[in-house]
């Protein structure tokens, strides 16, 4: 019988996973699996689980948030032919499960964890650490683990993090310097985030089009300090209007460097992720399996030999 680790955060989305946990394992008996069950304990307690336990199962499933994910992914990138990974995401913003195009609801997601199409997925590195999707600096970087839950739930994560600088004192700028592929800027920013997901923090929506979870590139944001209050107003009705065009900078990028006199904060997939002055951030290309919708759009898929080229 194929073996399944369970890996599950009991407190992410209020419990939700405590209360589902018998329809959860239901899903994966009735498609052959023997199920080892794994609560984590405590912050990091995921990463060593899955690092040391993983060789032992043909398939990991985790649930909680994206952190929980993340740390799943960091325990797996020390595994040689590590298992496929599944996910049923019950945290706050579920960034992630949007763009591998997972289903909501906890029983569709078990199902799609233990039932759907694995694939090869990129990893990034921020000054040597894992990420799965995000590193992010600034203005909205840290509203996923910050806002108050009812804050998110009756206004949502971008009327929330706006209501907060209606004047340009309230915002704190870098003046960074930042290296991509052969390209160099240097300005004021407010905000800035390489990333390999369609939407970040429930704030910022991204390109569908143009975002590949597997295609050894990341896609870069910049958002430079407005000069006045006019520019101000201006960037936050464009923000909320999710109109992105002459707004920000944006790029693709296999490797990205950006430094700056001062420490700056930073988030890696929505929890902290401390300070540097200097952000050596990096992909590796195809480094873990994740299973998703065989649909999901955000995934290269490769061509059917059979087909006509």
């Amino acid at each position: 019988m194929k073996k399944l680790l369970f890996i599950y955060n009991q407190t992410a989305g209020t419990g939700k996973v405590r209360a589902r946990l018998g329809d959860i394992v239901e899903q994966f008996a009735v498609r052959g699996y023997e199920v080892t069950l794994h609560p984590t304990t405590g912050p990091g307690d995921a990463t060593t689980f899955a690092r040391t336990r993983a060789g032992e199962f043909d398939r990991i499933v985790c649930a909680g948030g994206d952190g929980t994910l993340s740390e799943v992914v960091t325990g797996l990138l020390d595994v040689e032919n590590a298992p496929p990974l599944g996910y049923i995401p019950t945290g706050t913003t579920n960034d992630f499960s949007r763009t591998l195009g997972l289903p909501g609801g906890i029983v569709e997601a078990a199902k799609c964890a233990a039932a759907g199409v694995p694939g090869a997925v990129d990893v990034g590195l921020f000054n040597g650490r894992p990420f799965v999707y995000v590193a992010a600096f600034g203005l909205f970087s840290d509203v996923s683990y910050t806002t108050p839950q009812k804050m998110k739930n009756s206004l949502g994560h971008l009327a929330y993090v706006l209501s907060g600088i209606p004047q340009l004192a309230s915002i704190t700028s870098y003046h960074m310097r930042v290296a991509y592929d052969g390209v160099e800027i240097e300005d004021d920013f407010i905000y800035g985030m390489v990333s390999d997901t369609v939407t970040v923090g429930g704030v910022l929506d991204l390109n569908r089009d143009t975002v590949r979870v597997n295609d050894g590139r990341f896609e870069g944001l910049l958002v430079k300090m407005p000069r006045n209050l006019a520019e101000l107003n201006e960037l936050v009705l464009a923000l909320m209007k999710q109109e992105y065009e002459g707004k920000v900078i944006g790029f693709q990028a296999e490797r990205v460097t950006i430094t700056c006199d001062t420490e700056v904060p930073w988030t890696l997939d929505g929890e902290y992720g401390g300070t540097c002055t200097r952000a050596d951030i990096s992909v590796l290309p195809r480094a873990v399996t994740l299973v998703t919708d065989p649909d999901a759009q955000a995934l290269e898929r490769p061509a059917d030999p059979q087909e006509e080229p």
